[in-house]
C-alpha cells in the first residue's frame, strides 16, 4: 500500500515512540518472569517419608532416629520414597545392617524448608508417585502459551493490536492473581494456561504494536531492546524468589503488577498501518496527528492527509482485494508458503534447543538455584545486545542462519564430551544458550517485517506457536536418552543447523518498508526473481563472449 511507504517516509523516533517503548518494556519483564516461574514456585527440596513418633501422628521421629525407619542413600540422606516396613533398631549400634524389606511413604513426607517455605510439591506432595504432575503443571502452562498464540494473533488481525494487549494484560493479572490462591492443583493448572495464553498474546502484540510504530532504520534496535527485557526479567525472577520464598507470595508478586500495566496501557494508541488497511482511516489521521503533537511536529506538508489515505486505500483495495485475510493466506503463494515453512521451523527450533539448555536448574546440584537463574539470565543479555548491530550490518537473513547453525554445532560439539569436564559442557552450554537467544530476538524482527500488515499478527501467532511446540517437544526427545545416550543431542544440534540452513531461501528485509498487503509481498518475490533471471542471462552472455 502506498500509504504504508508514506507512513515510513515520515515516520520519526521521537518522544513517543521512545515512551512506547518504555511502557511495553516494563510487561515483559514480568512475562519472562511468569516463563520461568515455576522453576521457583515448583521447585523440589529434600523430602524424606513422615514417621509419627508412638501413637502420636503430629510429631515426627528426627534426628539420628531416622535412620531406624528411613533407608539412607549413597550419600548418607533419607532416601526420598521409602521407609523401613518395620523399625531398624540394630542400626543404632556401629556396624548395625538392616533387613532390605521396605515400603512407600504410607503417612505422607517431612520436606525440607530450608531454602523454600512453600512450594507446588510441598503443599500438594508432588512427589514419588506423583513427581510426574510437576512436569504436568508446567506443560499445561506451555499448552496455553501454544493455543493462545495462533488464537490471539489471529484476533489481533481483525480486533486490532491494542484491543487484545490490553485484554492480555488484564488476562495476565487476573489469572495469574487467581493461581496464587488455588485450592488445589488442578484449579492451578487452569489458571496457569489461560495466565500462558495472555503471555503469548501479549508478546505478540506488544511487540508487533511497537515495531508498527518505530521507523525502519530504529526496528532492530528496539526489538533488541525488547529483547533484553526477557533477559532482565529472568534476572529479576532471581531477586524475587530469593526474597520471597513463599510459592503463593511471589505467585501473586509476578501478578499483580498486570494490573497496573492494564491500566496506562490505555494511553498506547492503535497501529496506524492496521488502522489504514481495515479502513478506518479517520482513526489513523486522529492517530497519526497526536503521535505528531506528542513529538512537536506537524503532519501538514508532509503529504499524509485525510484525501490521500483514502485515495490509496481504495486505489489498493481495487489492485489487491479485501483487506482482511485469513490464516490460509500464510500457504496460499508460493512466496508466503517459503516465508511460512521456513519461520515455522526456524522458530521452532531455537525453542527447541533452547529449553533443552535452559529447563531443569536443579540439575546443577553444586550451586544455589538462585545463581544459577541469575548467571542463565546474564548470559543472554550480551548475546540479545548484538542483534540490533549484527542485523543492520550483516541482515536479518544471515544473521538468522548464523546463530541457528552456530548454536546446533555447539551442542553437537558437547556429544563426545565426557561428563567430568564440566567446565567445557557449562562453556558449550552457555554459547549455546546465548546464541538462540540471539535467534529469538532476531526472528521477532524478522518475522515482523516479513508479513505484510493484513496478517502479520496472525504469521507472529503461528511462529510462536511454533516455538511453544518446540518447547513442549524438548523434554520429551529428552527422554530418548533412556534408549539411545547421544540421541537427544543429536536431535537438539541437527534441527537448528537444518533451520538455519533453510532460513537463506528467505527474502532481506533490512532498510525494506513493512508491506501492508498480500500483493506487495508477491511483487517483491517477482521483482528477485526477475532480477536473478536478468543476472543469469547477464552471465550467459559474459561467457559467450568470452568464447
Amino acid at each position: 500500500m502506498a500509504s504504508g511507504v508514506q507512513l515510513e517516509k515520515e515516520q520519526r523516533m521521537g518522544f513517543f515512540q521512545t515512551i512506547l517503548v518504555a511502557l511495553v518494556f516494563l510487561p515483559l519483564l514480568m512475562v519472562a518472569s511468569h516463563n520461568f516461574l515455576q522453576n521457583f514456585t515448583a521447585a523440589v527440596p529434600r523430602h524424606w517419608c513422615y514417621i509419627p513418633e508412638g501413637d502420636n501422628a503430629t510429631t515426627e521421629v528426627t534426628g539420628h532416629l531416622l535412620k531406624i525407619y528411613v533407608p539412607m542413600d549413597g550419600n548418607q540422606e533419607p532416601e526420598r520414597c521409602l521407609r523401613f516396613i518395620t523399625p531398624q533398631w540394630q542400626l543404632l549400634a556401629p556396624n548395625g545392617t538392616s533387613a532390605n524389606a521396605t515400603e512407600p511413604c504410607l503417612d505422607g513426607w517431612v520436606y525440607d524448608r530450608s531454602v523454600f517455605s512453600s512450594t507446588i510439591i510441598t503443599e500438594w506432595h508432588l512427589v514419588c508417585g506423583q513427581r510426574a504432575l510437576k512436569d504436568f503443571a508446567q506443560s499445561i502452562y506451555m499448552v496455553g502459551v501454544l493455543v493462545g498464540s495462533p488464537v490471539l494473533g489471529g484476533l489481533a488481525d481483525r480486533l486490532g493490536r491494542r484491543v487484545l494487549l490490553l485484554w492480555c494484560l488484564l488476562q495476565m493479572g487476573v489469572m495469574g492473581t487467581s493461581a496464587a490462591f488455588a485450592p488445589n492443583l488442578a484449579a492451578y493448572c487452569a489458571f496457569r494456561f489461560f495466565s500462558g495464553m495472555g503471555t503469548a498474546g501479549f508478546i505478540l502484540n506488544g511487540t508487533s504494536l511497537t515495531l508498527e510504530w518505530i521507523p525502519s532504520q530504529f526496528r532492530a534496535l528496539v526489538s533488541t531492546i525488547l529483547a533484553c527485557s526477557l533477559t532482565l526479567g529472568q534476572l529479576l525472577l532471581a531477586g524475587l524468589a530469593y526474597a520471597i520464598r513463599d510459592w503463593r507470595q511471589l505467585q501473586l508478586a509476578s501478578s499483580v503488577p498486570f494490573f497496573l500495566f492494564f491500566l496506562y496501557s490505555w494511553w498506547i494508541p492503535e497501529s496506524a498501518h492496521w488502522l489504514i488497511v481495515n479502513h478506518r482511516p479517520e482513526k489513523a489521521l486522529r492517530n497519526l496527528q497526536r503521535v505528531a503533537q506528542i513529538n512537536g511536529e506537524k503532519l501538514e506538508g508532509k503529504g499524509i492527509s485525510l484525501e490521500t489515505l483514502r485515495l490509496e486505500m481504495k486505489q489498493e483495495e481495487e489492485s489487491s482485494g479485501p483487506s482482511r485475510c485469513s490464516a490460509l493466506e500464510l500457504l496460499r503463494t508460493a512466496p508466503m508458503r517459503v516465508v511460512t515453512c521456513c519461520l515455522m521451523l526456524a522458530w521452532f527450533s531455537h525453542s527447541f534447543s533452547f529449553y533443552h539448555l535452559a529447563l531443569d536448574l536443579q540439575r546443577f546440584r553444586g550451586i544455589s538455584i538462585f545463581l544459577v537463574q541469575l548467571i542463565f539470565g546474564a548470559v543472554d543479555m550480551p548475546f540479545r545486545m548484538l542483534v540490533a548491530v549484527v542485523a543492520n550490518r550483516l541482515g536479518r537473513r544471515l544473521t538468522q542462519a548464523t546463530c541457528l547453525v552456530l548454536g546446533g554445532l555447539f551442542i553437537l560439539a558437547s556429544i563426545p564430551v565426557p561428563q567430568d569436564m564440566e567446565v567445557l559442557l557449562i562453556i558449550l552450554t552457555v554459547l549455546g544458550k546465548g546464541l538462540f537467544s540471539f535467534s529469538a530476538s532476531c526472528s521477532y524482527l524478522y518475522t515482523t517485517e516479513l508479513y505484510p500488515t493484513v496478517i502479520r499478527q496472525t504469521g507472529l501467532g503461528v511462529s510462536y506457536m511454533m516455538a511453544r511446540l518446540g518447547a513442549v517437544a524438548a523434554p520429551m526427545v529428552q527422554m530418548t536418552q533412556a534408549f539411545v545416550s547421544f540421541l537427544p543431542l543429536l536431535l537438539f544440534g541437527a534441527v537448528p543447523i537444518t533451520a538455519g540452513i533453510l532460513v537463506n531461501c528467505l527474502p532481506e528485509t533490512l532498510g525494506v518498508p513493512l508491506a501492508d498487503t498480500m500483493k506487495q509481498v508477491e511483487d517483491r518475490a517477482r521483482k528477485k526473481r526477475n532480477k536473478k533471471e536478468e543476472l543469469r542471462k547477464e552471465a550467459r552472455g559474459t561467457k559467450k563472449t568470452k568464447f
